[in-house]
Protein backbone atom coordinates (compact mmCIF):
# COMPACT_ATOMS: atom_id res chain seq x y z
CA UNK A 1 0.00 0.00 0.00
CA UNK A 2 2.82 2.35 0.51
CA UNK A 3 4.53 1.47 -2.35
CA UNK A 4 1.53 1.88 -4.23
CA UNK A 5 1.02 5.11 -2.65
CA UNK A 6 4.90 6.69 -3.50
CA UNK A 7 4.14 5.79 -6.81
CA UNK A 8 1.14 7.85 -7.23
CA UNK A 9 2.88 10.51 -6.02
CA UNK A 10 5.90 10.62 -8.07
CA UNK A 11 3.42 9.83 -11.32
CA UNK A 12 1.59 12.85 -10.01
CA UNK A 13 4.93 14.95 -9.82
CA UNK A 14 5.07 14.15 -13.09
CA UNK A 15 2.12 14.65 -14.42
CA UNK A 16 1.36 11.34 -15.43
CA UNK A 17 -2.22 11.32 -14.58
CA UNK A 18 -3.28 8.37 -16.60
CA UNK A 19 -1.01 6.25 -14.26
CA UNK A 20 -2.28 8.18 -10.99
CA UNK A 21 -5.82 6.98 -11.92
CA UNK A 22 -4.93 3.86 -12.38
CA UNK A 23 -2.62 3.59 -9.41
CA UNK A 24 -5.38 5.49 -7.12
CA UNK A 25 -7.50 3.00 -8.52
CA UNK A 26 -5.75 -0.09 -7.55
CA UNK A 27 -5.03 1.43 -3.76
CA UNK A 28 -9.07 1.82 -3.61
CA UNK A 29 -9.29 -2.37 -4.54
CA UNK A 30 -6.87 -2.97 -2.00
CA UNK A 31 -8.57 -0.86 0.58
CA UNK A 32 -11.89 -2.35 0.23
CA UNK A 33 -10.47 -5.83 0.28
CA UNK A 34 -9.15 -4.90 3.36
CA UNK A 35 -12.39 -3.81 4.85
CA UNK A 36 -14.23 -6.23 3.83
CA UNK A 37 -11.35 -8.79 5.28
CA UNK A 38 -11.82 -7.09 8.83
CA UNK A 39 -15.40 -6.74 8.24
CA UNK A 40 -15.03 -10.95 7.88
CA UNK A 41 -12.89 -10.92 10.83
CA UNK A 42 -15.36 -8.75 13.13
CA UNK A 43 -18.71 -11.10 12.00
CA UNK A 44 -16.19 -14.25 12.83
CA UNK A 45 -15.69 -12.40 16.34
CA UNK A 46 -19.25 -12.00 17.00
CA UNK A 47 -20.25 -15.30 15.98
CA UNK A 48 -17.67 -16.79 18.34
CA UNK A 49 -19.53 -14.56 20.84
CA UNK A 50 -23.22 -15.60 19.81
CA UNK A 51 -22.48 -19.00 20.13
CA UNK A 52 -20.50 -18.86 22.71
CA UNK A 53 -17.54 -20.76 21.26
CA UNK A 54 -14.73 -20.24 23.54
CA UNK A 55 -11.81 -22.70 21.30
CA UNK A 56 -13.39 -19.79 18.16
CA UNK A 57 -12.82 -17.06 19.98
CA UNK A 58 -9.03 -18.12 21.41
CA UNK A 59 -8.14 -18.57 17.73
CA UNK A 60 -9.40 -15.22 16.86
CA UNK A 61 -7.40 -13.09 18.63
CA UNK A 62 -3.68 -12.53 18.52
CA UNK A 63 -1.04 -13.93 20.54
CA UNK A 64 0.89 -12.03 23.15
CA UNK A 65 0.84 -8.81 25.91
CA UNK A 66 -0.03 -6.39 23.49
CA UNK A 67 -3.85 -7.88 23.60
CA UNK A 68 -6.77 -5.73 25.61
CA UNK A 69 -10.46 -5.84 26.30
CA UNK A 70 -12.63 -3.96 28.07
CA UNK A 71 -15.68 -5.45 29.21
CA UNK A 72 -18.81 -3.20 29.96
CA UNK A 73 -18.32 -1.94 33.30
CA UNK A 74 -14.85 -3.34 33.81
CA UNK A 75 -11.48 -1.78 33.82
CA UNK A 76 -9.12 -3.01 30.90
CA UNK A 77 -7.39 -6.28 30.86
CA UNK A 78 -4.33 -6.95 29.00
CA UNK A 79 -2.40 -10.01 27.72
CA UNK A 80 -3.57 -13.13 25.80
CA UNK A 81 -3.79 -15.16 28.88
CA UNK A 82 -5.86 -12.96 30.89
CA UNK A 83 -8.02 -11.72 27.98
CA UNK A 84 -9.06 -15.78 27.20
CA UNK A 85 -9.64 -15.58 31.21
CA UNK A 86 -12.26 -13.14 30.91
CA UNK A 87 -13.70 -14.37 27.73
CA UNK A 88 -14.38 -17.29 30.22
CA UNK A 89 -16.23 -15.34 33.28
CA UNK A 90 -18.04 -13.87 30.37
CA UNK A 91 -19.16 -17.37 29.21
CA UNK A 92 -20.42 -18.50 32.65
CA UNK A 93 -22.77 -15.54 33.09
CA UNK A 94 -24.44 -16.13 29.74
CA UNK A 95 -26.96 -18.80 28.21
CA UNK A 96 -25.98 -19.35 24.48
CA UNK A 97 -26.68 -18.85 21.90
CA UNK A 98 -27.17 -14.92 22.40
CA UNK A 99 -29.21 -12.83 20.29
CA UNK A 100 -26.51 -10.09 19.22
CA UNK A 101 -27.16 -7.81 16.51
CA UNK A 102 -24.80 -4.96 15.34
CA UNK A 103 -25.50 -1.92 13.93
CA UNK A 104 -23.65 1.32 12.73
CA UNK A 105 -20.77 -0.70 11.43
CA UNK A 106 -18.30 1.51 10.44
CA UNK A 107 -14.87 -0.19 9.33
CA UNK A 108 -11.14 1.72 8.61
CA UNK A 109 -8.18 0.08 7.48
CA UNK A 110 -5.02 1.41 7.29
CA UNK A 111 -2.05 -1.28 6.49
CA UNK A 112 -1.96 -4.23 8.67
CA UNK A 113 -4.16 -2.53 11.32
CA UNK A 114 -7.50 -1.69 10.68
CA UNK A 115 -10.95 -1.36 13.23
CA UNK A 116 -14.73 -1.46 13.32
CA UNK A 117 -16.63 0.49 15.69
CA UNK A 118 -20.42 -0.42 16.01
CA UNK A 119 -23.32 -0.72 18.20
CA UNK A 120 -23.58 -4.15 20.33
CA UNK A 121 -27.28 -4.92 21.00
CA UNK A 122 -27.12 -8.19 22.90
CA UNK A 123 -29.97 -10.30 24.98
CA UNK A 124 -29.76 -12.86 26.75
CA UNK A 125 -32.37 -15.55 27.82
CA UNK A 126 -34.76 -13.66 29.97
CA UNK A 127 -33.16 -10.27 29.97
CA UNK A 128 -33.50 -7.46 27.48
CA UNK A 129 -31.36 -6.13 25.12
CA UNK A 130 -28.77 -4.14 26.07
CA UNK A 131 -26.74 -2.09 23.97
CA UNK A 132 -22.91 -1.26 23.74
CA UNK A 133 -20.49 1.30 21.80
CA UNK A 134 -18.04 -1.22 20.72
CA UNK A 135 -14.69 -0.64 18.85
CA UNK A 136 -12.82 -3.80 17.59
CA UNK A 137 -9.32 -3.58 16.58
CA UNK A 138 -7.47 -5.89 14.51
CA UNK A 139 -4.02 -6.61 13.23
CA UNK A 140 -2.77 -8.43 9.99
CA UNK A 141 -0.24 -11.04 11.35
CA UNK A 142 1.01 -13.15 8.21
CA UNK A 143 -1.71 -12.08 6.01
CA UNK A 144 -4.64 -13.22 8.77
CA UNK A 145 -6.98 -10.30 10.66
CA UNK A 146 -6.52 -11.04 14.33
CA UNK A 147 -8.66 -9.50 17.05
CA UNK A 148 -5.75 -7.40 19.12
CA UNK A 149 -8.29 -4.80 21.27
CA UNK A 150 -12.11 -5.17 22.01
CA UNK A 151 -13.63 -2.67 24.21
CA UNK A 152 -17.58 -2.40 24.63
CA UNK A 153 -18.95 0.06 27.04
CA UNK A 154 -22.70 0.53 28.19
CA UNK A 155 -24.58 3.28 26.27
CA UNK A 156 -28.07 4.49 27.41
CA UNK A 157 -31.31 3.79 25.17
Amino acid sequence: EQTLKRERQAAIEEENYTRAAKIRDSLRVLQEDGKASVLAANSRFYNSFRKGDLAAMQALWAKGENVCVVHPGVSGISGYDLVMGSWEFVWADYEFPLDIEIKDVQVHVRGDLGYVICTEMVKTKGRSWGRQFATNVFERIEGQWFICIHHASNVDF
